[in-house]
């Protein structure tokens, strides 16, 4: 028998972690059919569905894996949730509502300069 951890975080700042105990030789398919049957999720099966359905919800270490990726005692099993907002796209309101005046290249000018030089 191996233990592996899993990791899953249904929403921002929260993180459910659970250890599991599965035989040798085990595949991701099979850890996630226990998965399924474990009652800590029951609130969360219907968002697990879709993670597993896709299979670029699932990884080891945080690398991708495919359902049938053989895994190992002291692995970290992650079940990702699809992104609500593309990080570029983020990393540019960000950056709009601090205003280009105050970060960046643009922290210091010197006094009757003009913005960006």
């Amino acid at each position: 028998m191996m233990q592996i951890q899993c990791l899953y975080s249904p929403s921002a700042r929260q993180l459910i972690d659970l250890s599991l105990t599965l035989p040798e030789g085990c595949t991701v398919s099979d850890a996630v059919q226990s998965l399924k049957s474990h009652p800590d999720l029951h609130e969360h099966l219907k968002d697990l569905g879709t993670a597993f359905e896709d299979e670029r919800g699932l990884g080891i270490w945080g690398r991708i894996v495919q359902l049938t990726a053989t895994l190992k005692s002291g692995d970290r099993l992650e079940i990702y949730r699809p992104l609500l907002v593309d990080p570029k796209m983020a990393r540019k309101m960000r950056f709009k509502g601090q205003g280009k005046g105050r970060t960046g290249l643009f922290a210091r000018r010197r006094i009757g300069s003009v913005a960006g030089y």
